[in-house]
């Protein structure tokens, strides 16, 4: 079974603003599934984000 993490967790790895983080998910940019009243993050969709982020950055800074 998949790891999920609470959006407190994953700002805290980060080092981001809770705000930024809703914000994320509210776009579609970090997939979470929201259970009950919490949002869940799993881990698999958390590494997507991280390493597609960075791709993704790079791209930018090279154009």
């Amino acid at each position: 079974m998949e790891n999920y993490y609470i959006p407190q967790e994953v700002v805290g790895k980060l080092k981001l603003n809770v705000r930024t983080l809703y914000k994320w998910i509210r776009e579609g940019k970090l997939k979470a599934v929201k259970v009950g009243d919490v949002w869940r993050i799993p881990e698999s969709a958390l590494r997507e984000f991280i390493e597609g982020g960075v791709e993704k950055g790079e791209d930018k800074a090279e154009g």
